[in-house]
């Protein structure tokens, strides 16, 4: 129950961050929004120490650097889909990409499930694909019109994206489980160093907007809870509930659009919820 407890957390603090991250790499080129979220994220992390302790065994620097390349990939790819939309079509896509990875990894190592988890595994799922989907809108933005196709390079965007956030799970869970957040500051600092490289090498095509501060830090800060959580969820119960729990993260960004911008929750997200609520209760009882 703890696990799944925070594991819902980390889902609602990725739901949040994407949301703010979206916006914000809509207002100023990704890489400039990542520039901000990166070391936001590792400000975060660095101030988590003290309360949750750091052993840098090379287990948890190997591990925690490979998260941090792939988290710097799922930065710019995941900010970039949701930047050109349309994000009721690409949401679902990164989501179950992501949680697959990690289910398929925690199962080839062993990790078995009862009769409640095997219903409540694809449950989950399912409620990924109902929350994240919307009636139409070409940008997820609430607007009116019909059902817009993703493009070709945006479904590949989005298929990265997920990829990328699988890996660096995966590369999160394989850390010692001893070692606190160590991972977590390697990796976020791995990906502050990779991201600054690449503005400095595309400096001249980033255009002359300002990322928008704001949003990108706190998009960064409440990434990087997301990560603390998934971490603490991942070394307190199976990986391959924990991360199809965390994927239900469009479930936060469709309540924050509702909360903030006043966006309509269509029936289809509705029921998603309920689905998911009810699959996080059969993973429980697994």
């Amino acid at each position: 129950m703890i696990a799944l407890l925070l594991a819902l957390g980390s889902s609602l603090a990725y739901g949040c961050a994407d949301f703010l991250g979206g916006l914000g790499a809509r207002r100023a080129h990704v890489l400039r929004t990542v520039l901000v979220a990166a070391p936001a994220s590792l400000a975060v992390e660095l101030l988590l120490w003290p309360l949750l302790g750091a052993r840098f065994e090379p287990g948890a620097v190997g591990w925690g650097a490979a998260s941090g390349v792939a988290s710097a990939a799922a930065f710019a790819l995941l900010y970039r889909t949701l930047a050109i939309g349309p994000m009721n079509v690409l949401s679902p896509v990164t989501a179950l990409v992501s949680a697959m990875l990690p289910v398929a990894v925690g199962l080839l190592q062993g990790e078995r499930l009862g009769a409640a988890g095997l219903i409540g595994l694809p449950l989950a799922l399912f409620a990924v694909v109902l929350v994240s989907a919307g009636p139409g809108g070409g940008d997820g933005g609430g607007g009116g019109g019909g059902r817009v196709r993703a493009s070709r390079r945006a479904l590949l965007l989005a298929l990265g994206a997920g990829t990328a956030i699988a890996v660096q799970l995966v590369c999160l869970h394989q850390a010692p489980s001893g070692s606190g957040v160590a991972p977590l500051i390697v990796g976020r600092a791995v990906t502050s160093a990779l991201t600054l490289t690449a503005v400095l090498l595309w400096r001249r095509r980033l255009g002359p907007e300002r990322p928008a501060y704001g949003l990108a830090a706190t998009a960064g800060a409440l990434d990087s809870l997301a990560g603390v959580l998934f971490l603490l969820a991942a070394r307190s119960g199976d990986l391959a509930v924990v991360a199809v729990v965390t994927a239900l993260y469009p479930a936060g960004t469709v309540l924050l659009a509702r909360t903030v911008l006043a966006e309509r929750v269509h029936r289809g997200q509705l029921a998603g919820l309920g689905a998911a609520a009810l699959a996080v209760g059969l993973l429980a009882l697994a």
